[in-house]
């Protein structure tokens, strides 16, 4: 059992050592598994939730939840609300979420497969990154089962892509203006500046999509069929989320011309 004095350096040695998920209503689940669950809840959500959607999503009462949050606090953990308003876990809590089913360990291999295989080269090696640095930390017999795991990712489509997704994903996180050249369905070019805010992968090509200054509107861009890729410093004046919610909602709205097949 966790006490009150126990430190965040504990806490984690402890989650690494033995922790093993089990269902959250399960009899034989010690408190330390239990507030290690709790942490991994608050952690999917980014704003406040009640305290009864915690208890009850945990299997626990809620007397149990207010103690159980109360502890977590008295450990450091960054946790703010009340009763009745709910509570939110602030960003930068530093316990790693490193106990994993079976079938987390299985998607994580097979998702970093995937992404090494894709021709944007920089993420291609962040995947590989990103794996090893899991492998480092994780108990001996985790570690067995991420080396063992058997999911295979076969071959990808040949590459016909010139441009640096690189520059594509760079341009989306600064919030910054795009110039490329890009060619239609039948070849014809022309040049654009446009606002890029999401990146979609397919087996066989790559998507941006984007506010397209000459068009007016979203649209959708396939990567082979750009060229000339330019990198700008001129921010564009909107938000991506917001651009992005926007444009989710054109995919769906009834009586509306969608975007979703509307390319370049």
């Amino acid at each position: 059992m966790l006490k009150r004095g126990c430190s965040n350096a504990i806490l984690r040695q402890r989650a690494l050592r033995t922790y093993r998920p089990v269902a959250a209503n399960s009899k034989s689940m010690s408190r330390s598994e239990r507030l290690l669950d709790l942490v991994q809840i608050l952690r999917r959500h980014r704003r406040p939730v009640s305290g009864h959607t915690l208890a009850d999503e945990m299997g626990i009462s809620i007397r149990t939840l207010y103690r159980d949050i109360a502890t977590l606090q008295g450990q450091g953990a960054p946790i703010e609300g009340e009763a009745g308003l709910g509570y939110v876990l602030k960003p930068g809590f530093m316990l790693p979420p490193l106990m994993f089913t079976d079938e987390e360990i299985e998607a994580i291999v097979l998702g970093s497969r995937w992404v090494a295989k894709q021709p944007d080269k920089r993420l291609a090696a962040a995947a590989a990154d990103a794996l090893a640095k899991i492998a480092a930390v994780l108990p001996d017999d985790l570690r067995e089962d991420l080396d063992a795991t058997t999911l295979l990712v076969g071959p990808r489509a040949e590459n016909t892509e010139t441009v640096d997704l690189g520059v594509v994903r760079q341009a989306i996180r600064d919030e910054r203006k795009l110039g490329f050249l890009y060619r239609d369905a039948e070849g014809a070019a022309s040049g654009r500046m446009v606002w890029p805010f999401a990146l979609a992968f397919f087996d066989k090509v790559r998507v941006m999509v984007a506010w397209c200054e000459m068009r007016q509107d979203f649209r959708h861009f396939r990567a082979d069929r750009m060229s000339d890729l330019t990198a700008t410093d001129m921010r564009y004046p909107r938000r991506r989320q917001a651009m992005l919610k926007e444009w989710r909602a054109t995919l769906y709205a009834p009586g509306q011309n969608s975007t979703k097949n509307a390319s370049g």
